[in-house]
């Protein structure tokens, strides 16, 4: 089936027209749930009536209007909406070209295509070139079915692609937020986390193939279809479990724990990464965090001489990280000392 363009016009770039067309880039493939009335399982439907009357609407019959006052509507049909402007409902306006990576991406909406009409090849070639070279997008104003749209157009590939981008009044403020501090020591992590986590991303780099990612939480769901079908249980509604508790926020000690045991699952470069070594500073501060006792009351001085001189802490790798750390280790040798003392 051909596709259909949802848009025609032009795009104004300086004293230059190019014709072109604009396509949805995008389709969803969401599941397709019906709602059904839960005492009969039969579908529910919707129906467009006469708020006055309580009959039915047609499509035929249904008009958009403005209400300007309670009950009171301006009819507008489409022509009046494209009348309203006429250059604006036709053109993609550019208005300025700056460095793609000075639009956060939270401004970002929803990608169509754009491609050129008749006539449009040779001028459609020059803009999307001129993107490319001059590594900027393009920032336009459309109006798309009633609404006036911000926009960027960026050069993909062989493409200009149209992006909606939402207004700075639609982003909404993250003041209120309780974000972490914005730098390494004020949000308490050490220069060995933040190197060990790079070694974690350098591990899990890879090209981007996006063919490779798809919805699996759909199949799981079509697959529990199948299962009730076989069961019989067309009809039954599970009863919601009972909600897990929220984990706990894991301390410095995990985190590097963590960190370690996911630099051993990682296959290919993460193998490699498992192995990165760890500077001899902070290797000597852990041995001298794990050999010094923990301070308590004195006994007698037999018990003193009786406590092990604590072992050097072997250099951390990946496949130690299932074991206690040495501090705990030596923590938990403490009263066995204590004991044998006695």
């Amino acid at each position: 089936m051909a596709a259909r363009a949802l848009w025609k016009g032009a795009i104004s770039f300086g004293l230059v027209y190019i014709p072109v067309e604009m396509y949805t880039a995008v389709q969803e493939h969401d599941l397709d749930l019906t709602m059904l009335d839960r005492r009969d399982f039969s579908p529910v439907g919707y129906k467009r009536y006469n708020k006055k009357t309580g009959k039915e609407v047609t499509w035929d019959d249904i008009v958009k209007g403005y209400e300007y006052e309670d009950n009171e509507y301006v009819v507008l049909s489409d022509e009046d909406l494209k009348r309203a402007n006429v250059e604006a409902t036709q053109t993609i306006d550019i208005v300025a070209f700056v460095e793609a990576a000075d639009v956060p991406l939270t401004y970002y909406e929803t990608p169509y295509y754009l491609a050129p009409s008749k006539g449009g090849n040779k001028v459609y070639a020059l803009l999307r070139e001129t993107l490319r070279k001059a590594g900027k997008i393009g920032i336009a104003t459309v109006v798309i079915r009633t609404k006036q749209h911000l926009c960027a157009l960026v050069c993909v590939e062989d493409k200009i692609v149209l992006n909606t981008l939402r207004y700075a009044t639609e982003i909404r403020s993250a003041e209120e937020l309780k974000l972490p501090p914005a730098t390494l020591k004020a949000a308490g992590i050490s220069d060995k986390e933040l190197k060990m986590a790079l070694s974690l991303v350098d591990g899990m780099s890879e090209e981007w193939k996006p063919e490779q990612y798809h919805d699996t939480y759909k199949e799981d769901v079509l697959a529990m279809v199948k299962k009730k079908i076989k069961a019989g249980q067309t009809k039954t509604i599970t009863a919601p479990e009972a909600e897990p508790s929220a984990p706990k926020a894991s301390n410095v000690v995990d985190l590097v724990a963590l960190l370690q045991n996911s630099l051993g699952k990682r296959g290919g470069k993460g193998a490699a990464a498992k192995a990165t070594p760890v500077d001899e500073e902070d290797e000597e501060e852990e041995e001298e965090v794990a050999a010094k006792p923990k301070p308590r009351a004195a006994k007698s001085t037999s018990a003193t001489r009786a406590k092990p001189a604590a072992k050097p802490v072997a250099k951390p790798t990946a496949k130690s990280s299932a074991k206690p750390s040495a501090q705990t280790t030596a923590a938990k040798r403490k009263p066995a000392a204590s004991r044998k003392a006695a």
